[in-house]
């Protein structure tokens, strides 16, 4: 059964529709991210890696500059954005009309991204919990806002991650959040249930079993499992050798409703993605 509901965001002035499920391809301005062929830090790598993801099939680009992978190193605001700017305008350079996404938790980096270098989308991991100025940000600024949950910090959030009712809670956040932000004026909102963070294993396969409960707030929704330890530690393999695991749970996103996937591995994706389509358009 097609779980796909079409929905649409305004990206640059333009609709951004959803009739066909979006692919977002990570770029990642970090020595220490947990996937190690994701990290760019040359100019040479940077380039190399903004033409292979258009290339392959992306729609959008997030780029990020702080590794949010549990236990990583704290990276200073100024690190954090003195990354960026030697980033972006390394992929302006050579892509002055991809579509980025920025990976930020902070309203300053956001802002700086967007007015300096015409950013499209802030993609928040915290939904504005590490940041209070974030929302307000996002309002003036005008452009579609990736919210994820996330339970505890970067830090601290697989420690011990306890739920009561894991599905009530994230919806009941999400509902709260949501309603902070059309307060402020804020309509273009995609929601990621945030596969891995503050999650456990079974956690993280019950969100994908019940994900197309999350289209009940009638905007996109954002799936990222690309080589997460919720694949490679139940197939006892590692980050390099999960691109199988990694496949397969796009289908079953796709056949959930999952409007965007942001990836590592684009092409491969970007095939998931084609089969899809064409196995929807049988009567």
């Amino acid at each position: 059964m097609d779980t796909h509901t079409e929905y649409a965001i305004t990206v640059n002035g333009k609709l951004m529709e959803f009739s066909t499920p979006r692919i977002m391809g990570i770029l990642n301005l970090t020595p220490d991210s947990f996937y190690a062929v994701s990290r760019k830090e040359t100019a040479e790598d940077i380039a190399a890696r903004t033409e292979q993801i258009l290339n392959e099939g992306a729609d959008i680009i997030d780029v990020g500059a702080y590794s949010s992978r549990p236990g990583a190193e704290h990276v200073s605001a100024e690190e954090e954005m003195s990354r960026l700017r030697k980033g972006l305008g390394i992929i302006r350079s050579i892509a002055p009309d991809a579509v980025l996404s920025i990976d930020t938790f902070r309203a300053d980096a956001a802002a700086m991204c967007v007015e300096e270098y015409g950013a499209s989308i802030i993609n928040d991991i915290s939904a504005g919990q590490l940041d209070e100025r974030m929302f307000d940000t996002i309002a003036r600024l005008n452009v579609p806002y990736v919210m994820m949950h996330m339970q505890g910090t970067p830090s601290d959030m697989q420690q011990n991650p306890l739920y009561v009712n894991l599905r009530m809670e994230i919806m009941q956040y999400f509902a709260g959040k949501i309603q902070e932000l059309h307060s402020r004026g804020v309509n273009d909102i995609i929601l990621d249930p945030g596969f891995g963070f503050g999650k456990t294993v079974d956690h993280n396969y019950e969100l994908l079993k019940h994900l197309e409960d999350f289209h009940m707030f009638g905007l996109p929704v954002l799936v990222g499992v690309s080589r997460k330890s919720m694949i490679y530690k139940p197939l006892g393999c590692t980050p390099d050798e999960a691109l199988n695991g990694t496949t397969a749970l796009h289908g079953i996103a796709l056949s959930k409703g999952a409007d965007i996937l942001r990836v590592h591995d684009v092409k491969a994706c970007a095939e998931a993605v084609r089969l899809f389509n064409l196995m929807n358009e049988q009567i």
